[in-house]
């Protein structure tokens, strides 16, 4: 668990974060240059709207943040998205896109126009008719309407079995079609008049119907989305079968076309093909009990292209992390490499859409005249931002603020890239300038404490997030940060109740299920669910938790990564351990993060459970067989020479990763140390990094893991003397399995270590060396190298 280190305004998201991770077939960025398409996609489990466009040999996913987006409606240079509670009216405006950094590269710019509330109806799909009113299927009262200025919405059909209009989801009214202009077609989970009535048939009770008859056109379909009139015949997906269909309303069947390998919702057409979006409908009441997930294990999540005449899969885009759910999918014709710019855009403020006779008496400005207004070089700022060209993007920024003192935004996100560059001093004084000026500002006062962190100051630090806080109560990136420094300081019982606000920042997905999460309280003879989050290490830190739970419950069931289920099937008080997504809604009564268990357990760093070790390596070797150590040394007693195993490196996806870890070559005065056998336990790419120590030193390569998974490590480390690691999951695993482990810390700690210990409460016989401030890994190798002389009986 890390903290969220601050808010930037206006400044453009890279192209495709590290938490939104998606991956395509060789080809498909190739298909969308032939058509000279993009894609809109919406996901609410997300909270992002995401334009696919095409980036030379690949396609570029480019997010945008939105309140639980899902139907999409484009008519022309109209684009409308429903929200929570709203739907916005986009605009494409041409002449805008040739501007937006880097020049000539977009050819599109959807600007904000308007935005109408509806209220909470659960917006699904909406679309433009012939006369290009826009009709929104509204879900929540089970019918369709229109938006106009003087309602909320206004009803326009609901199905002849619901009764009356009423906030209670009867039928989950979720597509609509449109044929020759006007609405036509709708789709239902169920036909139902009473309060969510048709969960109790969803997996065949779906209808499709006509709206201008009234008529009920194919019943028995298993949760049917996305009805479609495209080329004389009728479409529908079949999302519970994960299957796209061709309907036959006159005799009431339906075909499948195509059988994919996810939730089919969302779905667009162009030529030949159809772009079907897939979810993974992983751990949700909704999805459970259907047919696709009986015939497909690992469900996938992105959209799929497909050959419509012959049902084959050309290509798709899969995503990897970050995003598990699709809702609707749009073809952006004409249109290759489209802005969809936020609301609170600064250059909103200098983009213009007038009439024609009005523009010919516009002034044009040069190039030179351009480059000399502070707007230009903020624009350029933010893009260079938004790139990771920090040097650049404070110098832009820098030339802005020359220009004009007080151009919005500027100072504020001078400070933010400054802090982003590690130039803490010079971040907290362009930042101070601001929350001077700007004293009600709350998310100055969250990155002034991100600032204060850094320079080790996690007091001054708790101010400012308690600032933040109080001109924004809901602030829940504030209330995170908050959470993590007060764990840093010692404070369990406020930290880790600031920290379950973790859910409701961009970077968490929250678990999905009607299910109450657990309190604590004696579950009897109940089910609880717990469920691992964020790295290995933290699952394995907060597993310690586990035979507590138990104790309050009839069974516990954990779900887990695949590569961690095999060590934690070990754990005293797991009922069973099941993979993600690999469980229905029906099977537990509660739930809980893993990483709640502290609070849920009022923890305090005097009441940490002391068993140590909590896993089971004899467990672990029973089934599977220990890898064997390389080679085995011996002194000249003949007695055994101690063995010592080394890790460099984590995941090179970490936030922090370029500051816990390090290269081989900085351990050196470790490895030379004599009278000790070294083995390497380093995983992944940064083996490589062995074939650079000098010959004379000696540390034995463990090679690859076999089973590749936290159980082969755990064999691993349970057969040396002693771990030296920097913070990975490798200290966490040597510290539950009760082997002595001394942690190299970087300048910038984990809140899980404190502030200056040099022991842990959460594994007594780890030791901690720390960097000093503004120091390096030289000084801390060359600690642990002196500490290793004396001797692994003192290594306490």
């Amino acid at each position: 668990m890390s903290a969220s280190n601050r808010t930037s305004t206006n400044t453009p998201a890279a192209a495709e974060p590290s938490q939104l991770r998606s991956v395509h077939t060789e080809g498909l960025a190739s298909i969308f240059g032939e058509l000279g398409i993009s894609l809109a996609v919406t996901t609410y489990q997300a909270g992002k709207v995401i334009l696919v466009r095409r980036e030379g040999e690949r396609l570029n996913t480019h997010f945008r943040s939105f309140g639980k987006p899902m139907g999409l409606a484009v008519r022309g240079n109209q684009f409308a998205i429903g929200g929570v509670n709203t739907v916005w009216d986009y605009r494409n405006m041409p002449a805008v896109a040739p501007k937006i950094p880097p020049e000539g590269k977009h050819d599109a710019c959807y600007v904000p126009r308007r935005m109408h509330v509806t209220g909470d109806i659960d917006i699904h799909e909406m679309a433009f008719d012939g006369a290009g009113d826009l009709w929104v299927v509204n879900t929540r009262f089970g019918c369709l309407c229109t938006i106009d200025a003087d309602h909320s919405f206004h009803p326009r059909w609901r199905p002849p079995f619901v009764s009356a209009y009423a906030a209670e989801d009867r039928c989950h009214l979720n597509g609509l079609a449109m044929r020759d202009g006007e609405a036509r077609y709708v789709t239902a989970l169920g036909e139902s008049d009473h309060a969510g009535g048709w969960r109790a048939h969803k997996a065949a009770g779906g209808l499709l119907m006509d709206v201008t008859t009234n008529k009920t056109l194919l019943r028995g379909l298993s949760m049917p989305h996305s009805p479609r009139w495209y080329q004389d015949k009728l479409w529908v997906l079949e999302s519970g079968r994960g299957t796209l269909a061709v309907c036959d309303p006159t005799q009431g069947t339906w075909q499948s076309v195509a059988e994919l390998p996810g939730f089919t919702r969302g779905l667009s057409f162009l030529g030949p093909l159809a772009f079907i979006g897939l979810s993974q409908v992983r751990e949700s009441a909704v999805f459970s009990g259907i047919p696709l997930v009986d015939r497909v294990e690992q469900r996938q999540c992105g959209v799929w292209v497909v050959h419509i005449h012959s049902g084959q899969t050309l290509g798709f885009l899969r995503f990897e992390a970050g995003v598990q759910e699709i809702f609707a999918v749009e073809v952006l014709r004409n249109t290759r490499y489209p802005e969809l710019m936020a609301t609170d855009d600064v250059r909103l403020a200098h983009s213009y859409v007038l009439p024609d006779a009005a523009l010919r008496e516009v002034h044009q400005p040069s190039e030179a005249e351009l480059r000399d207004r502070a707007d230009w070089h903020f624009q350029q700022a933010n893009a260079l931002h938004g790139k990771g060209d920090l040097q650049s993007a404070i110098a832009a920024y820098r030339e802005c603020l020359r220009r004009d003192p007080y151009f919005p935004n500027a100072r504020y996100n001078l400070g933010v890239a400054l802090g982003d560059a590690e130039e803490y001093a010079g971040a907290e004084d362009q930042l101070l300038q601001v929350a001077h000026a700007e004293p009600q500002r709350a998310e100055v006062f969250n990155s002034l404490g991100h600032v204060a962190a850094k320079q080790h100051d996690p007091h001054k630090a708790i101010g400012h997030y308690r600032r933040a806080i109080a001109l924004k109560a809901d602030y829940a990136t504030a209330h995170f940060n908050l959470g993590m420094t007060l764990l840093q300081t010692g404070d369990f019982e406020n930290g880790f109740a600031e920290c379950e606000w973790r859910w409701k920042t961009p970077g968490f997905a929250p678990f999905q299920c009607p299910q109450p999460m657990w309190d604590g309280r004696d579950l009897g003879d109940k089910t609880l669910l717990v469920h691992t989050e964020q790295g290995g290490g933290d699952a394995i830190q907060f597993a310690r938790y586990i035979p507590l739970a138990r104790r309050r419950c009839g069974r516990l069931i954990l779900v887990c990564p695949d590569d961690q289920a095999a060590l934690f099937s070990s754990l005293e008080g797991i009922s069973e351990v099941r993979a993600s997504g690999n469980i229905g809604i029906s099977e537990f009564d509660c739930y809980l993060p893993i990483m709640s268990f502290p609070r849920v357990f009022g923890t305090r760093p005097d009441t940490i459970p002391e068993k140590i070790p909590y896993l089971d390596i004899e467990a672990l070797r029973r089934r599977r067989t220990p890898p064997t150590l390389p080679q085995a040394s011996f002194d000249s007693a003949g007695e055994g020479v101690p063995r010592v195993g080394i890790v460099w490196g984590g995941s090179p996806t970490h936030s922090n990763d370029r500051h816990r870890s390090c290269r081989i070559g900085d351990l050196l005065p470790i490895l030379c140390t004599s009278g000790v056998q070294f083995f390497s336990l380093q995983k992944d790419e940064r083996r490589r990094e062995l074939v650079e120590l000098p010959d004379d030193v000696h540390l034995i390569d463990f090679g690859p893991p076999e089973g590749g998974d936290f159980t082969d490590l755990a064999l691993r480390i349970a057969q040396m003397d002693l771990i030296i690691s920097v913070d990975t999951s490798a200290v966490h695993l040597a510290g539950a399995l009760g082997t002595p482990v001394w942690t190299l810390l970087s300048q910038f700690p984990d809140w899980r270590w404190g502030l200056a210990e040099t022991t842990s409460p959460w594994y007594p016989g780890m030791r901690l060396f720390r960097q000093a401030p503004q120091g390096g890994w030289a000084t801390v190798a060359n600690q642990v190298a002196d500490a290793l002389a004396c001797g692994l009986g003192n290594r306490q």
